[in-house]
């Protein structure tokens, strides 16, 4: 089956199209990857989704324009896929969509709200598309995150060692093999506020972030700030947990400064890597992982990627996706692909260890295409397997 994978995350800079080809072999998953279009938002859009993000206030009457401004953003980019990447062949659209908000009170999530309406995808393509794919799992008593977990955990399944995917972006979160997975703080996304409020060139940008890490690489820690940082109590809660900008936005970090002097905008971006790097390491350790294989848009932050291996040792090996066959800058487009994929087939997408989850759950909500609610994997689905390995065709292992 082809699938074109929709996904925008947390650091909201594009929306990244992945075409794979999908095939069930016993419990085996196989899949051809077909390519990746990434496309930014514009910058009016750009701009109404982050004055919209929490804390701040907005309306009803936002809302509604944002959830179809953004439908019809990742309508366009679904259109460019199947014409680009599945020759106009695909056969089914799984959308992520843009998180707005994530409800989560004392650890216990209690909603999530992911926008773009689905119908402008399915108008446009004339696909049938699954999306909303986290409430199930909250509905279920899920943390609703991380749901690339499953789509990890077949993929290392059989790696030598413990393997822990990463995943490093505006968030960052790991998966380990016994299906533990949880978020484990910021990547990206306070180093990202930080450029966009302390230097001239990320006020002046639609895309503010550290490029190949050069404030980072140019600034030395902040030892208190740092300590200042590591004392959120969100680092001690137990897995599963999940957190995004609700908590790690910009005004928690202008709190954080403000315990300080003035400070150089290098050394704080420098201490916000590190911070990221440090907390990452505590997790990765504490999963007792033998190696990391990661992806995300923080494997382009070489600085980042320095002071992660730094923290780990020569013990564990941190490694980009790319060396196992997964492009890194595409495997969450991919792997909510694989979750369309899979609830097509009326086949269970999450792992109860991983989201804290009462039982596995199908994923998502289904908008039916042109030809109504015939989704091609369907026929003769309740004898379908679930697969338990996920393999790239074309690389070995």
């Amino acid at each position: 089956m082809r699938v074109i994978g929709l996904m925008s995350g947390t650091s909201y800079d594009a929306i990244d199209a992945g075409a794979v080809d999908l095939a069930l072999d016993g419990d085996h998953l196989v899949m051809t990857p077909l390519g990746l279009i990434s496309r930014g938002y514009d910058d009016a859009l750009r701009s109404a989704l982050a004055t919209a993000l929490p804390p701040a206030a907005t309306s009803l009457a936002d809302v509604c324009r944002l959830d179809t401004l953004i439908g019809q953003a990742f309508a366009a980019a679904a259109v460019e896929a199947d014409r680009e990447l599945c020759d106009g062949r695909a056969e089914l659209v799984a959308s992520h969509g843009q998180t707005v908000y994530h409800w989560v009170t004392d650890g216990r999530v209690r909603g999530t709200l992911q926008i773009g309406q689905p119908a402008w995808i399915a108008e446009a393509t004339g696909l049938p598309v699954v999306a909303d794919f986290r409430p199930r799992d909250v509905a279920a008593g899920g943390q609703g995150a991380p749901l690339v977990s499953l789509v990890d955990q077949m993929w290392l399944r059989g790696r030598p060692g413990t393997p822990v995917a990463l995943n490093l972006g505006g968030i960052a979160n790991i998966t380990a093999p016994d299906g533990t997975a949880f978020d484990t703080g910021p990547a990206n996304a306070l180093i990202d506020t930080a450029v966009r409020e302390l230097t001239p060139q990320g006020r002046a940008a639609h895309l503010p972030f550290d490029r190949d890490g050069e404030l980072a690489a140019r600034g030395t820690v902040h030892e208190e700030l740092l300590a200042r940082l590591l004392a959120e109590p969100y680092y001690a809660l137990p897995a599963p947990k999940t957190t995004g900008k609700e908590l790690f936005h910009p005004a928690y970090l202008r709190a954080a400064l403000a315990d300080f002097g003035p400070l150089g905008a290098e050394d704080v971006v420098a201490t916000l890597t590190r911070l990221t790097a440090v907390t990452v390491a505590d997790a990765v350790r504490a999963a007792g992982a033998t190696e990391v294989i990661a992806s995300g848009g923080g494997v382009r932050n070489p600085t980042l990627m320095a002071m992660l291996r730094s923290e780990l040792g020569t013990a564990v090996p941190v490694r980009g996706s790319d060396e196992l066959g997964l492009p890194s800058a595409a495997k969450e487009a991919y792997a909510f692909a694989v979750l369309g994929f899979l609830t097509a087939h009326g086949l269970p997408g999450t792992v109860p260890t991983s989201t804290g989850a009462r039982h596995p759950s199908v994923l998502g909500s289904l908008t039916p295409g042109r030809t109504g609610l015939r989704l091609p994997g369907l026929t003769g689905a309740q004898d379908t397997q679930a697969p338990t390995r996920f393999v790239v065709n074309g690389h070995a292992r």
